[in-house]
This record gives structure tokens, C-alpha cells and sequence, in this order.
């Protein structure tokens, strides 16, 4: 939240919850503060972090759940808090500091009063609950003097607010615009660009409403100062700060970026949601990033799973091939061995070595054998031979083993791609699903339980895009959508894949020949959604579906393919975006 937005919360907050009474206080993790507020006959919660990445003052309809023991400052703001009255809300000074006051009664039931400072600064954000008396009760991030040598925020300490910066005060714009357009004037630098100068200028405007406000003053959000009448952006900004607090019109990015309390021209409408308050919005925001966070922590899981089932495979694979390229050795341990036998004779007890005449190389050269000169001559030759057994087992065992070691391989690496391009929660359960059949991670408990079978979420679905012939194009996402998709495909349907590398199926619903644009999206697509994204040239085999098969027992997204025609494609992003998504949002 930057100082605008968290103007127009705090107006909104005061509005719900001035004169109301605080039924509850929780803390549902070491950052988060819900204070439930029970006014004008409606309950509300308001929802207060000092997160590093989410540090926000709102009103929230989530309800996350408590810990099992309640913190010590959650136990003490219950304490002091809970039955008070809330008397205020109010930012201070236009930045991301915010008050809020409370009437409360002391132990002996006289009148008392508390106020929470609730410091939304990034990594430097905290709450803070003082007393009358403007000392600190505590906090919910202590902060000694080995951490902050300008103010400490212990206990007993007399609060001292963040460091004040040499900007104007938003709220100057409305007591008195032209006078501030004046003191305004001053500040504005005869270069540069304009929002970097209304940031530096005017305290809590964050980057993006300093592009706003430079869209609205100066017609375009990267408006250079050098090109404006210095006078007149002055005034036309002071008009719009003194206009802003009636501007409210919140909305939130589709994709839980961010959230916004004003109506934003230099964001595309259907890159965002339109809310009744900017709580809701914030509620939006929030929700879609938990999930993607949720997701992105559970890819990253699972991602490590295949990482390290890889790494073990590709050992386990050097160690197989290792073997099967042993018979050298083979040939030479039976070689001494029988050279040996061939020479008892002439190998006196007790030698380390015998120098014999090797008859099997052309000349017969001496060579020297070392023995085991415990064991003996006759001993040695054995365990030579016994050796050439082991290695030929080793070798034999390996060669039945490498082709299962080589699929494995070529499973996870096909699981590390599915990671790579699964884009919902559907998506990432069937690659987990597919992970716990082959052993690599665990079953969780509602899958012991047998509810793995009866997935709760519907099966996802591949990408589909439309040509610029108008057919239609589906792409796999993950191993399993590509058996579905491949499966449902007519036998003269066009069927693509990256030529010897994990990649997504890609079919072209049209059968016979494929128009060349149509056919040069779906290559393109095809590479795109491939291992070798990042590479040049990437080969791209196209066959029609008639001549793939999927061999009995094989993995999921395994198939074999006849007749193709191998294409070579440079991956580029913005030509898979200039083709048409039908579904789902493309990367």
C-alpha cells in the first residue's frame, strides 16, 4: 500500500468502524493482527499486517484460523483492548502510518485510552500498541538499538514515529490547493520525468499512482518535465490531489498484484476487477496471490522431488553404462587368469607378481600380473576369475536395467517440463498424482485414505488457441491432458512435438493438410511449450495422429511416431502471444 491508497482505507475504515466496540482481537500468524469490531449493528474485521511483502491496514471478510496458543501480544491487546471503543482511524501525514484510537477503561474502571500505530513500510513495517501516555506497550516486532539506533520500539520506551522525509503533505492540497500549488511549483524540477518528480515531491505516492498522476496532469504516464508548462502541471496536480478524496473506484489486478483506490487510466480495463470498497478489492488481491503463492510453494515441492529422483537416476544410469562398458575388463581378468593357470609352474610361493609371456597378444610380450601373495598363485587365478563372473553379471544385470533407468528419466524429465507449464491447481494434482504412482514423493494422508482415486478438483484442460485460419490448436500442459488430447484426436489430424525432448502434444483439430500459417503457429506453439524454449533451432517433428502409438504399459505422455517431418523453430514469445488463446491465460 502506498500513502494514497492507505488514505482512502483509513477513510473507509474510520466510516465502518468509528464508535464501535471490539469484541475480539486474534493473531493468526507472527505478522497479522484481526481486530473483530461489532458497530451499527454489523460486525466487522479489521485485518492488520506487518508482513514484509503484504504490510496493509483493511477490512477483510477472510477468517484464517488461529493458532493453537495465542501469542504473547495478541494475549495483551485482548487484555487491553477487547470491550474498548474504537475513536479514530487516520494516516498520518500521507504516508503508510496509520492511528488507530480506542477508549478504554483501566483496572480500576477509570477512563483510559490505547492507540495502535500500524507501520506499513516494507521490510520495516510493525505494530505498535501505546498507552495514554504515549509509551510503548509493546510491539509485535521488538526493535532494539543494535537494530535501530534512530528509535527503539521496546516496552516502557515513549514512541517515537519513522523518520519524517521532506515531501508535502497530501492533505495540504485540500485545506488549500492554490497555496500548496505554489509550494508545489517550487519543488518541481525543469527536467526530468514528471512522475519521478511527483514522487520525490508529495509524501506517499508510490510508482505506479505517480504514472497515474502523470497521465491525468500531463496526458502521458512517462510525461517529461522539459515539455510542460512547469506552472500549469503544478496547478493541474494540486486541482487533482484536492479532488482525489471523491475519486474513490477501486479496483484489483486480475492476477493479485496489486489493488488500487482510484479508477486507473494507465492499466488496460480487462486487466482488472472493479469493487464496491477498496477492502474488497484488497480481499481479491490477496486471496489470488495467496493461491498463487500456495501453488508456487507446492510446484516448488514437488519440483525438488524430480530434481533429486533425476539426479539419482542419472547416477544410477553412469554406474549402469559404466558397466555395460566393461568388457574390457572382463577380458582381462580371465586373460591373467588363465595365464596364470597356464604358468603355476613357473610362479614361485610367496611372489607379489608373475612375469609371464602373454601368448594372447600378437608377439607374446612379458607382462607382470600382481598376485595375492598370502593366497598363492592358484588363488590368485580364482579370484580372477571370479572377478570376470562378477563383472559379466554386472554387465548382464545392466543391460537389462538400462532401458528402465533410460524411461525413468525420461518420465521425470517429461514431470520437471509438466511443472514448467502447469498453470492451475488441477494441473499440479495430476502431476502429483502421476509422482506418488511412480514413488517419487509421498502419499499424503487423504490419499492413504483412499480419496486419491476420487480427485475433488475437475480434470483441467489443455490450452486451446485459434489460428489465424481459425482452427483450433491444443497444446498439453501436462503429461496427462497429453495422453487425453492425443487420444481424442481424429486419425488425420496434425500431431506435433519437440523433436527428443519433454515437451507438451500439440494438435491442430483439422484434418488432411494444415494451412502453412496455421501449421507455422502450431511448430511455433510446440517449441514454445518445450524444453528448449530458451534454445534456437529447436527441431519439431509434425506426423499426422494415425501414426502415433502409445506402447502398453508406457508412462503417461509417452508415445512412439512414424512419417514425420522434422521442422527446426526459433521459440519467440511474442509470436505465441500474438496467437489467439481461446482458454486460460498462456505464459
Amino acid at each position: 500500500m502506498d500513502g494514497v491508497a492507505m488514505g482512502f482505507m483509513c477513510a473507509e475504515c474510520a466510516a465502518a468502524l468509528t464508535g464501535g466496540r471490539v469484541d475480539q482481537a486474534r493473531q493468526p500468524d507472527r505478522s497479522t493482527l484481526i481486530l473483530h469490531v461489532r458497530s451499527r449493528g454489523a460486525n466487522h474485521r479489521l485485518l492488520l499486517s506487518a508482513d514484509a511483502n503484504s504490510a496493509r491496514v483493511q477490512l477483510t471478510d477472510s477468517n484464517p484460523p488461529n493458532p493453537p496458543e495465542p501469542p504473547m501480544f495478541c494475549m495483551l491487546l485482548r487484555k487491553r483492548l477487547v470491550g474498548s471503543i474504537v475513536t479514530g482511524v487516520r494516516a498520518i501525514g500521507g504516508d503508510r502510518v496509520v492511528w488507530i484510537d480506542f477508549d478504554t477503561r483501566d483496572d480500576l474502571g477509570e477512563s483510559d485510552s490505547h492507540r495502535i500505530v500500524a507501520e506499513c513500510m516494507g521490510r520495516h513495517s510493525n505494530i505498535v500498541l501505546l498507552d495514554g501516555t504515549g509509551r510503548i506497550v509493546d510491539s509485535i516486532r521488538r526493535v532494539g538499538a543494535s537494530v535501530n539506533r534512530y528509535r527503539e520500539l521496546l516496552p516502557g520506551v515513549i514512541y517515537k514515529p519513522p523518520p519524517s522525509q521532506d515531501k508535502m503533505d497530501p492533505a495540504a492540497f485540500l485545506a488549500d490547493p492554490s497555496g500548496a500549488a505554489e509550494r508545489l511549483l517550487d519543488r518541481l524540477p525543469a527536467g526530468g520525468k514528471l512522475s519521478r518528480a511527483i514522487s520525490d515531491s508529495i509524501m506517499g505516492v508510490g510508482s505506479q499512482m505517480a504514472r497515474e498522476f502523470a497521465m491525468r496532469v500531463g496526458g502521458d504516464p512517462d510525461a517529461y518535465m522539459d515539455r510542460l508548462n512547469r506552472e500549469g502541471a503544478a496547478r493541474a496536480l494540486a486541482s487533482l490531489l484536492a479532488r482525489l478524496p471523491g475519486m474513490a473506484a477501486p479496483s484489483a489486478m486480475l492476477d493479485g498484484t496489486d489493488a488500487y483506490p482510484i479508477e486507473m487510466l494507465t492499466i488496460a480495463p480487462d486487466r482488472r476487477g472493479r469493487y464496491e470498497t477498496l477492502s474488497e478489492a484488497m480481499d481479491a488481491c490477496f486471496a489470488r496471490r495467496d493461491e498463487a503463492e500456495r501453488m508456487e510453494r507446492r510446484k516448488q515441492s514437488l519440483k525438488k522431488a524430480v530434481e533429486n529422483a533425476i539426479e539419482r537416476a542419472e547416477k544410477k544410469l553412469a554406474i549402469q553404462l559404466e558397466a555395460i562398458g566393461g568388457q574390457e575388463r572382463i577380458d582381462e581378468a580371465l586373460r591373467f587368469g588363465e595365464l596364470i593357470m597356464g604358468n603355476l609352474y613357473r610362479i614361485p610361493p610367496g611372489s607379489a607378481a608373475a612375469i609371464v609371456e602373454d601368448y594372447y597378444l600378437e608377439g607374446s610380450p612379458l607382462v607382470s600380473i600382481p598376485l595375492d601373495e598370502r593366497a598363492g598363485a592358484l588363488r590368485s587365478a580364482q579370484q580372477y576369475f571370479k572377478r570376470a563372473r562378477k563383472l559379466k553379471s554386472a554387465r548382464d544385470a545392466a543391460l537389462e536395467q538400462r532401458r528402465a533407468t533410460e524411461d525413468t528419466l525420461a518420465f521425470l524429465r517429461a514431470q520437471e517440463q509438466d511443472l514448467e507449464t502447469c498453470a492451475d491447481e488441477a494441473e499440479l494434482a495430476e502431476v502429483r498424482t502421476l509422482l506418488i504412482k511412480a514413488g517419487i514423493v509421498r502419499m499424503d494422508r487423504t490419499a492413504r485414505a483412499g480419496k486419491l482415486a476420487k480427485p475433488r478438483l475437475p480434470k483441467s484442460e489443455p490450452y486451446r488457441y485459434r489460428s489465424s485460419d481459425g482452427i483450433e490448436i491444443q497444446v498439453g500442459k501436462t503429461s496427462a491432458q497429453n495422453d487425453r488430447i492425443t487420444a481424442a484426436a481424429d486419425g488425420d489430424m496434425t500431431w506435433i512435438h519437440a523433436k527428443d525432448m519433454p515437451g507438451s502434444h500439440v494438435v491442430a483439430r483439422h484434418g488432411g493438410d494444415l494451412p502453412d500459417k496455421t501449421m507455422s503457429e502450431a511448430l511455433m506453439l510446440a517449441a514454445w511449450y518445450s524444453k528448449g524454449r530458451a534454445s534456437a533451432n529447436v527441431p519439431v517433428d509434425a506426423t499426422l495422429r494415425k501414426y502415433v502409438k502409445k506402447p502398453g504399459g508406457a508412462a503417461a505422455g509417452f508415445v512412439t511416431y512414424t512419417n514425420q517431418k522434422t521442422y527446426y523453430v526459433t521459440p519467440d514469445e511474442s509470436s505465441v502471444r500474438a496467437i489467439a488463446l481461446i482458454n486460460g491465460k498462456g505464459e
